[in-house]
């Protein structure tokens, strides 16, 4: 039999093992549901793109990658990511991926700054320090503004990756890996989930080359985020499930746990909501990593399993106490993270609304609509908008008749 007719019947043989129905299976790795089915019974043929997505999600350790011929052009109309997002770069980066990595177990340099001799160190180096402020800059700047700068910059690590000593290969992978995870993030913001997850996807690829099997399961977790904006509990619980296996560190863990509550809270289990946050907390709390490399995930809430009780409370139908945690959370957020202070502010402005509040609501947002043409974001309008259907119930409200024309102009559509 074949390489293409034995990969269907194994995939379905590893889906079924893992407890996932083929709905669960295609939302989960933004597939078409037809398309997978008739991949598994062999009427279609799999693209290298949906074997590495499948194996990665199904833990299959590269099997599933080499039941399919691998091939520079990948069509597969299942897949929802267009060809002109993470794509550009890919061939120049499979250079650098097919070098292998059996030689870069010792990395030599860290993404800290520890000195080696390696005339690629400064330069390394360099690019770490620009990482830095471009997240910061992310925070106080359009993200269609960076995005431009943030493809280059990965493009021109992972070129340098290629050409580097085996002393700085490894890293140069290693912080590509962030530019790239960092680029998806700045394109969900901008609302291109389908290249959010592409530039994800290639995150975890260039750290697996450079000695780093985590990010790929973190990947999971920025994936949740989509499928949790889009309301869709199972799937949300479902990947935050999959990047919470002992074997991660306890941050991904942590930041899994907290996505997997959020899930749950979305349809109102509140037992499993807060005792997948009380193991969220346990994690983070847990987290010793003090490398000097760049944080994973959000680096401006001191406490996220904290934030993320509030976020839930919520969604359960608790608003007063989600105002309370909100609002002690957000006082703690640094004045300069516009972009961190956005999202929650309007939630915690959401749990005032929801409470009867709606004047000192209206003063949140109030505050918050002014900075939102410096830092759009797709992901925050998503709480804007509920934020407007919740006011609509006190259309009495002087400050809420006040505010409407500044909520309309941050909802409306944009134009290029």
């Amino acid at each position: 039999m074949s390489t293409n007719l034995r990969f269907g019947p194994e995939l379905r043989r590893l889906r079924v093992e893992a407890g996932l129905t083929l709905t669960e299976f295609s939302v989960a790795l933004t597939y078409d549901k037809g398309h997978l089915s008739k991949v598994e019974r062999g009427e279609r043929s799999a693209s290298p793109e949906l074997a590495r997505r499948c194996d990665a999600f199904l833990g299959a350790d590269g099997e599933l990658q080499r039941l399919v011929p691998r091939s520079e052009a990948d069509p597969d109309s299942g897949t929802t990511e267009p060809p002109a997002g993470p794509g550009r770069w890919r061939v120049g980066r499979r250079a650098v991926l097919s070098a292998g990595t059996g030689a870069l177990i010792d990395l030599g340099l860290n993404l800290g700054g520890q000195e080696v001799p390696s005339p690629d160190a400064p330069l390394l180096l360099s690019f770490r320090m620009q990482f830095d402020q471009l997240r910061i800059l992310g925070q106080s700047t359009a993200p269609k503004a960076l995005l431009p700068l943030l493809e280059t910059q990965t493009r021109m690590i992972t070129g340098l990756a290629a050409d580097a000593r085996h002393v700085s290969r490894a890293p140069a992978l290693l912080l590509a890996s962030r530019f790239a995870e960092f680029t998806g993030w700045m394109a969900q913001e901008a609302g291109d989930g389908d290249a959010a997850l592409g530039w994800t996807g290639e995150a975890a690829e260039l750290a697996r080359a450079g000695g780093d099997p985590y990010l790929g399961s973190y990947a999971l977790v920025r994936r949740a985020l989509v499928t949790m904006y889009g309301g869709d509990a199972a799937g949300t619980v479902a990947l935050a499930r999959r990047a919470q296996s002992s074997e991660l560190p306890p941050r991904i863990r942590g930041l899994a746990a907290q996505r997997e509550a959020q899930g749950h809270a979305l349809v109102g289990n509140e037992v499993s909501c807060l005792r997948s946050l009380d193991r969220a907390r346990e994690l983070l709390a847990a987290d010793d990593t003090h490398s000097g490399e760049p944080v994973i995930g959000t680096s401006h809430v001191s406490d996220p399993a904290a934030m993320s009780t509030g976020w839930c409370l919520h969604d359960l139908g608790r608003p007063k106490a989600a105002a309370e945690v909100l609002d002690r959370e957000y006082r703690r957020l640094p004045p300069h993270a516009l972009r961190t202070r956005a999202r929650y502010g309007f939630r915690r402005s959401l749990a005032h609304a929801a409470s009867g509040e709606v004047e000192h609501a209206c003063e949140i947002a109030g505050d918050l609509l002014g900075v939102m043409p410096a830092v759009p974001s797709a992901t925050v309008n998503s709480d804007v908008r509920r934020l407007a259907r919740e006011l609509s119930r006190f259309r009495s409200s002087r400050a809420v008749r006040d505010l409407q024309p500044a909520l309309a102009r941050v909802l409306a559509p944009a134009h290029d």
